[in-house]
């Protein structure tokens, strides 16, 4: 992707090394003191990913040859080898220009033409991640031959109906090529994501391509994710949920222990360069637009302290995400503050950030945060009642689409009363999506919903009633554990392909 393509989030393609060390101002770790509490409110969304898509474009064809009398030609306009230079050279068109707008980093490799399976074949010695077949003609046996063979590479059907030149297997595609198991994640896993299925074939709209793609970049970086977890991590009703986690989804947990953290936090607040610059960043931050601030200020400096910190820990382990437990109680004497602001800035800087080390939710959140492109929040539930659910926990992310800051008001953390944490307010009428895990089983049901109000209940500090699109009776019966997820947009189509892929078992509430 050239520069020139790069979007809001201009950073994507970047590893997650270079990011925490060169966009966010980290510089060496091992430098004392170094800048890990650089912030600036008008940095560009960062691509928390660190793995780019790669995909293999494939146009399958035949070149038959007249014979009087005979039916020698099969459906199809492209049966020459001009007419599938052509093909070719508007494939390529099509997938840079995708790749020119999507805010996530794709590579498009080189057209590869196959009218034999030796050629076929050819373009598995290529390193992809997904194969994109083009089947504008031939046999049953060179489709196959097509598909990815790796087990853990994807492969998706385009086929055209009046998108160009009409193809062959826009007639021929059927459940003879192409699974159907709807019980595919009793079979599947990131290690094999199963045999090519009927939702992998896309007719003429490059708009249903682009989701497509967009769900196995999300694929690509939730498997083998690396996350820093202050204090260890667990799973809320769940102890297997960290192993889960890590053998299930390949997800890298980096303990970093109290007794290694207190040190850094406390050599940060004996810094006057840090200390400096965590007050200054705390009055541009009140000064936001919409900003308002009922807790001590000091708190608020002390947060972009910890966020630091935090920041460090990053670097140093190459994270992009990071995750605290006892961040109601242990962290509070340390760093004289909550966690609750210093997560949210995270978030709004693009990196992942979740309080209470729940690896029950977290590994939801990583896959929607991948799949959405914009911050994640992890929130208590409430009991469903006439179509409404309060959403509430105090360390919101203010940026939820990437771009802009939510009106906010910095208070005390709820059940502490002591530290910074944001009321954000979402606007009334912006559509949501959520993912409910149930427990560690691999269960997982999503949902849409709209924000409908910001009340100020006695709960956790930023709080929402969000009107559920779908069969909310269901939910009720349903183990909703504490925990979920929610991002801005509608993203249900894409986990759900990204769940199958994987062995999740995907249940979507808001399927009419």
């Amino acid at each position: 992707m050239s520069d020139s393509s790069m979007n809001r989030r201009e950073f994507v393609g970047l590893t997650t090394a270079s990011i925490a060390g060169g966009v966010l101002g980290l510089g060496d770790p091992a430098r004392a003191g170094g800048e890990s509490n650089d912030w600036d409110p008008d940095r560009p969304f960062i691509v928390a990913g660190r793995r780019k898509l790669t995909i293999q474009p494939v146009l399958m064809y035949s070149t038959p040859e007249r014979r009087e009398a005979s039916s020698w030609k099969s459906w199809g306009g492209v049966l020459t080898d001009r007419a599938a230079s052509q093909e070719a050279e508007r494939i390529s068109a099509e997938l840079n220009a995708l790749a020119a707008e999507v805010d996530f980093p794709i590579a498009v490799l080189p057209v590869v033409r196959a009218k034999t399976i030796e050629q076929a074949s050819a373009a598995h010695k290529n390193n992809y991640d997904v194969v994109i077949v083009y089947p504008a003609a031939g046999s049953g046996n060179l489709l196959r031959a097509c598909f990815a063979r790796e087990k853990n590479r994807d492969t998706i059907i385009f086929v055209r109906h009046r998108s160009g030149p009409v193809y062959y297997w826009y007639e021929a595609l059927s459940v003879r090529y192409l699974d159907t198991n709807r019980n595919a994640f009793e079979q599947n896993n990131v290690s094999n994501h199963g045999p090519v299925h009927v939702d992998d074939v896309v007719v003429d709209d490059n708009r249903e391509l682009l989701w497509r793609l967009g769900a196995l970049y999300g694929v690509k970086n939730f498997i083998g994710a690396r996350i820093v977890a202050l204090g260890g991590p667990w799973g809320k009703y769940s102890p297997e949920a960290p192993a889960v986690a890590r053998e299930k989804y390949k997800i890298e947990i980096v303990e970093v222990t109290y007794d290694e953290a207190t040190p850094r936090i406390k050599s940060a607040d004996r810094d006057s360069r840090r200390v400096s610059q965590a007050q200054k960043f705390a009055e541009q931050y009140l000064a936001l637009p919409n900003t308002t601030c009922t807790t001590d200020r000091q708190f608020v400096a002390n947060a972009f302290l910890l966020h630091g910190v935090f920041k460090d820990l990053m670097c140093e382990h190459d994270a992009s995400a990071f995750t605290i437990r006892s961040c109601m109680t242990a962290i509070l004497p340390i760093a004289q503050t909550t966690p609750c602001l210093s997560l949210s800035l995270l978030n709004d800087e693009g990196l992942l950030a979740f309080c209470e080390s729940d690896f029950v939710i977290i590994p939801a959140g990583i896959l929607l945060r991948h799949i959405s492109g914009t911050p994640v929040f992890l929130h208590n539930s409430t009991f469903p009642h006439d179509g409404v659910v309060t959403c509430a926990h105090c360390s919101a992310p203010r940026r939820m689409d990437g771009t802009r800051y939510e009106p906010a008001r910095i208070m005390t953390h709820y059940e502490s009363e002591y530290g910074a944490a944001p009321k954000v307010e979402l606007p009334p009428g912006r559509a949501v999506t959520f993912i409910d895990p149930e427990y560690s089983t691999g269960r997982w049901l999503g949902f849409t919903g709209v924000v409908r109000d910001n009340p100020s209940l006695e709960i956790c500090r930023s709080q929402h009633d969000v009107e559920i699109q779908g069969d909310w009776k269901t939910l009720i019966r349903e183990v909703r554990d504490s925990h979920w997820m929610m991002a801005y947009g509608d993203h249900l189509k894409e986990i759900g392909y990204a769940c199958r892929k994987i062995g999740i078992n995907w249940i979507n509430l808001s399927q009419t």
